[in-house]
Protein backbone atom coordinates (compact mmCIF):
# COMPACT_ATOMS: atom_id res chain seq x y z
CA UNK A 1 0.00 0.00 0.00
CA UNK A 2 1.20 3.39 -0.60
CA UNK A 3 2.50 6.15 1.92
CA UNK A 4 -0.13 9.21 1.36
CA UNK A 5 0.83 12.92 1.75
CA UNK A 6 -0.47 15.68 2.13
CA UNK A 7 1.52 19.06 -0.34
CA UNK A 8 1.11 22.56 0.42
CA UNK A 9 2.54 25.94 -1.02
CA UNK A 10 0.96 29.28 -1.38
CA UNK A 11 0.33 31.71 -3.97
CA UNK A 12 0.15 35.46 -3.83
CA UNK A 13 -3.17 35.09 -5.52
CA UNK A 14 -6.64 33.23 -5.58
CA UNK A 15 -6.68 32.28 -9.30
CA UNK A 16 -2.92 30.91 -9.28
CA UNK A 17 -3.59 28.53 -6.28
CA UNK A 18 -7.02 27.16 -8.23
CA UNK A 19 -4.58 26.85 -11.72
CA UNK A 20 -2.42 25.20 -9.65
CA UNK A 21 -4.82 23.03 -7.82
CA UNK A 22 -6.58 22.22 -11.30
CA UNK A 23 -3.28 21.17 -12.94
CA UNK A 24 -2.47 19.32 -10.31
CA UNK A 25 -5.48 17.41 -10.22
CA UNK A 26 -6.30 17.06 -13.84
CA UNK A 27 -3.04 15.54 -14.11
CA UNK A 28 -3.97 12.78 -11.69
CA UNK A 29 -1.14 13.89 -9.76
CA UNK A 30 -3.03 15.04 -6.91
CA UNK A 31 -6.43 13.18 -5.49
CA UNK A 32 -7.80 16.69 -4.62
CA UNK A 33 -7.21 20.18 -3.29
CA UNK A 34 -8.13 23.15 -1.01
CA UNK A 35 -7.56 26.83 -1.04
CA UNK A 36 -7.38 28.40 2.04
CA UNK A 37 -7.17 32.38 2.65
CA UNK A 38 -5.88 34.93 1.94
CA UNK A 39 -3.81 33.54 5.11
CA UNK A 40 -1.83 35.53 6.98
CA UNK A 41 2.14 34.95 6.83
CA UNK A 42 5.36 36.11 8.73
CA UNK A 43 8.39 34.84 7.32
CA UNK A 44 12.25 34.52 6.53
CA UNK A 45 12.74 34.93 2.41
CA UNK A 46 16.28 36.28 0.73
CA UNK A 47 17.66 37.39 4.21
CA UNK A 48 15.13 39.63 5.10
CA UNK A 49 12.21 39.81 7.28
CA UNK A 50 8.49 40.09 5.70
CA UNK A 51 5.14 39.21 6.14
CA UNK A 52 2.03 39.34 4.08
CA UNK A 53 -1.17 37.56 2.72
CA UNK A 54 -1.11 34.51 0.39
CA UNK A 55 -3.46 31.95 -0.09
CA UNK A 56 -2.67 28.31 0.85
CA UNK A 57 -2.85 25.36 -1.29
CA UNK A 58 -3.21 21.75 -0.28
CA UNK A 59 -3.16 18.75 -1.96
CA UNK A 60 -3.36 14.94 -1.23
CA UNK A 61 -1.07 12.48 -3.16
CA UNK A 62 1.00 9.21 -2.53
CA UNK A 63 4.74 9.20 -2.21
CA UNK A 64 4.91 7.54 -5.23
CA UNK A 65 3.48 10.63 -7.61
CA UNK A 66 4.62 13.11 -5.26
CA UNK A 67 7.66 13.66 -7.31
CA UNK A 68 5.69 14.46 -10.94
CA UNK A 69 3.68 16.82 -8.45
CA UNK A 70 6.61 18.65 -6.97
CA UNK A 71 8.04 19.10 -10.38
CA UNK A 72 4.67 20.35 -11.64
CA UNK A 73 3.93 23.09 -8.92
CA UNK A 74 8.10 24.17 -9.47
CA UNK A 75 7.35 24.45 -12.86
CA UNK A 76 4.12 26.19 -12.99
CA UNK A 77 4.41 28.37 -9.67
CA UNK A 78 4.49 32.42 -10.12
CA UNK A 79 7.31 32.61 -7.74
CA UNK A 80 11.02 31.66 -8.27
CA UNK A 81 11.89 29.73 -5.51
CA UNK A 82 8.48 28.78 -3.83
CA UNK A 83 7.37 26.35 -0.91
CA UNK A 84 6.68 22.79 -1.31
CA UNK A 85 6.20 21.09 1.39
CA UNK A 86 4.98 17.47 1.80
CA UNK A 87 3.85 15.73 5.27
CA UNK A 88 3.10 12.14 5.66
CA UNK A 89 -0.93 11.44 6.32
CA UNK A 90 -0.28 9.49 9.58
CA UNK A 91 -4.08 7.54 9.40
CA UNK A 92 -6.95 8.16 7.29
CA UNK A 93 -10.33 6.23 6.72
CA UNK A 94 -9.76 3.53 4.28
CA UNK A 95 -12.34 4.46 1.46
CA UNK A 96 -10.57 8.50 1.72
CA UNK A 97 -6.80 6.19 1.30
CA UNK A 98 -8.39 3.95 -1.84
CA UNK A 99 -9.60 7.50 -3.26
CA UNK A 100 -6.71 9.00 -3.21
CA UNK A 101 -4.51 5.78 -4.56
CA UNK A 102 -7.56 5.69 -7.27
CA UNK A 103 -7.72 9.04 -8.37
CA UNK A 104 -3.40 9.67 -8.83
CA UNK A 105 -3.53 6.11 -10.74
CA UNK A 106 -2.98 6.86 -14.16
CA UNK A 107 -6.69 5.07 -16.28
Amino acid sequence: MSQFLQVSTATPERQQAVELAKGAVKGRLAAGSQIIGPVGSVFWHLGEFGEGEEWRLLLTTTSERYPELEKFLLENHPWENPEVIAVAIAHGSPEALQWIEASVTEP
